[in-house]
């Protein structure tokens, strides 16, 4: 993390030099073209190319771990809500069942299983490219190139605030989780069982929102008494031209959008069962 509080860490890629506008439309570019498929094939395919576009970056494993290992348990937490809730879905979209379990007359299907396998790479094939955003955009020159393609400076420099303060909302998870330890309340696996844990988790969220709901008031009322908002334009102090290398990137975006929508129309039309 970088020494202003922000995610963003300072490198000497081609990627930081992107414009933040462009890396913008990009992961939003990917994802629609990620959630057009319902492919196994598709999003492996998305998650290698985007994990090699985020080795350009530079960005060091230790940074991205905390935040993948996030995103496979939550994963893995929302197939296992998936298979408990809708044991026989996958069934519904191949129309063939390969009963694995059965209990009082619910079955639960390898179809449902590589459903659920499925979507969870979908979600992997994202991962790459949002951490490529998160860790290479500064917050500033965000927020002045979105306001240089027509989004308000006021939404601009909202989402400029909210991106500053998300490792201080994950420091003060912490402080708040440590304090709730020295009252003896577990959160280590050592300690308690998965349930009790989870459970546990509760008595961090209630004053973790507080505390946000506190931070809001104080930036917001700063914010009024400097006259935010009285003018209808503003000017940046970090901002930035597009180069060679961002029109290229919309370029290739327009191509990568073109061609998943060429092959979810005429080849890849539904979703992918290698067993039928």
């Amino acid at each position: 993390m970088s020494r202003g509080g922000t995610l963003y860490i300072e490198k000497n890629s081609i990627i930081h030099k992107m414009d933040g506008s462009i890396k913008f439309l990009l992961l939003l570019v990917w994802t629609a073209s990620v959630f057009l498929f319902n492919d196994l094939r598709v999003f492996i395919a998305f998650f290698l190319v985007g994990m090699t576009l985020l080795s350009f970056a530079k960005i060091p494993f230790k940074s991205i771990k905390p935040l993948l290992l996030f995103i496979i348990m939550f994963t893995i937490m929302n197939s296992g809500f998936l298979i408990l809730i809708t044991p026989e879905y996958g069934s519904t979209l191949t129309g063939t069942t390969t009963s694995i379990l059965t209990i009082k007359n619910i079955t639960l299907s390898l179809e449902t299983i590589w459903f659920a396998l499925t979507l969870s790479m979908k979600y992997l094939a994202v991962f790459p490219i949002m951490m490529m955003f998160i860790f290479t955009t500064h917050p500033s020159k965000f927020a002045s190139s979105l306001n240089k393609i027509g989004v308000s400076y006021k939404v601009a420099y909202a989402i400029n605030i909210a991106l500053r303060y998300i490792p201080d909302v994950r420091d003060e998870f912490k402080n708040i989780m440590h304090a709730q330890e020295a009252r003896g309340v577990a959160f280590r696996k050592e300690d308690a069982n998965i349930f009790v844990r989870l459970r546990n988790y509760n008595t961090i969220l209630f004053p973790l929102v507080i505390s946000s709901l506190n931070r809001v008031e104080v930036i917001s009322n700063a914010m009024d008494l400097r006259g935010f908002g009285n003018e209808k334009k503003r000017t940046w102090y970090s901002s930035q031209k597009y180069g060679k290398i961002d029109f290229l990137c919309l370029i290739l975006m327009s191509s990568l959008f073109l061609i998943s929508l060429y092959f979810k129309i005429y080849i890849l039309k539904e979703f992918w069962y290698p067993f039928n």
